[in-house]
């Protein structure tokens, strides 16, 4: 359903910057092989969509590239463009000057979509937090956490992707390794390749991994993360040491797809012992729950902080907590922007980022 929406609303949106392409000057005189290109694009991204989307191989791999890559460059013309029409009434004011306007909103899209890619194609940076965790024990001050969240391995992002994060990781030196969901983007054949650089990822007190909803799909990679040795946190908690409790709750969003309502995290943190609380989940929701039952760190991911703005907007509709760090009723709530990218291998204007977080004892 997902598809056929997202394929609907793109061939709208492209017809609307295709038809406004045609009436500015540098094109006026191309129309015929404006649509002609126009034509080309949307197989390009159709095919992507239904073949290269789940898909193996070179094919599927170039198809899902374009397509993709097609979908965050037509939002951005698309952002551009319509600016222009409010601003001139749809060219009803100014009628001389629109066209020349609807040109340079054109190449303002271009502009920013080699911006995104630019950003898109960094590394994630380490964004450094440091949090007062109620409860924690002396013994556990300097406790250093390392997150990363919305991977999204699969047809795009692969083995010496992941191999280069591993290796951002190990050089914080963390005590824990917090994966906080959507590890897979849960398409593109076996990710069995994936295993022998995953089981390089380690820390002390271990690598603490909840689904998010990409692991919903497909099938297949829940298996995956518990043969990488990592330790999974579906609905349950675990004492990693005495007094410090990680806590993991399945994703909210697949629950809520199910019609499945409740306080899920409250469910969760059921009979845990004292001491300090970090619950992980992949979506930012059910936050005041989570303080009300004495949670003082919730890490979550999802939202990807947008990824191209100005996408974040709409986003943040549905995740008012999109990004950074937030106080919900005295406990501390991280939200991360994303290590990897959905979709294209665009962000605008934020690279993705791996949180590192140092606990301290009150």
């Amino acid at each position: 359903m997902f598809g056929y929406i997202l394929i609907s609303i793109l061939t709208v949106i492209q017809l609307y910057v295709f038809w406004r392409a045609a009436s500015v000057p540098l094109l006026r005189d191309h129309r015929l092989l404006l649509a002609g290109a126009g034509v080309v694009l949307w197989l390009l991204f159709l095919f992507g969509r239904i073949y290269g989307h789940g898909g193996t191989g070179a094919a599927a791999w170039w198809l899902e590239l374009i397509g993709m890559h097609w979908m965050a460059v037509l939002f951005l013309l698309f952002v551009c463009l319509l600016a222009v029409d409010l601003v001139t009434g749809f060219g009803f004011f100014m009628p001389r000057f629109a066209p020349f306007l609807r040109e340079a909103a054109l190449i303002a899209g271009v502009i920013l979509s080699v911006i995104a890619l630019v950003q898109g194609l960094r590394p994630p940076v380490i964004h450094n937090y440091e949090v007062h965790l109620p409860g924690l024990s002396r013994d556990m001050d300097g406790t250093v956490i390392v997150a990363l969240s919305d991977l999204h391995l699969g047809t795009l992002l692969g083995k010496e992707w992941l191999r280069e994060r591993v290796a951002q990781v190990e050089a914080e030196k963390p005590d824990m390794v917090f994966l906080l969901g959507d590890l897979f983007e849960g398409h593109g054949g076996s990710f069995d390749d994936l295993l022998p650089v995953m089981r390089d990822l380690s820390a002390p007190l271990g690598v603490w991994v909840v689904p998010g909803n990409h692991e919903f799909y497909g099938g297949g990679t829940i298996g995956l993360i518990e043969r990488a040795g990592f330790h999974l946190l579906r609905d349950r908690w675990a004492e990693v040491a005495p007094g410090l409790i990680v806590a993991g709750v399945d994703d909210l969003t697949i629950r809520h797809r199910h019609g499945l309502t409740g306080n899920h995290v409250a469910k969760v943190l059921e009979g845990r012992p004292s001491g300090a609380t970090i619950l992980l989940s992949h979506t930012p929701w059910q936050t005041e729950d989570a303080a009300r039952v004495g949670v003082g760190l919730m890490l979550s991911g999802h939202t990807h902080g947008g990824q191209v703005w100005p996408f974040g907007y709409v986003v943040r509709i549905f995740y008012p907590l999109l990004e950074g760090r937030y106080d919900v009723s005295g406990m501390t709530a991280i939200v991360s922007r994303g290590t990897g990218t959905w979709g294209p291998r665009m962000r605008l204007w934020r690279p993705g980022e791996i949180l590192r977080i140092t606990l301290r004892s009150e």
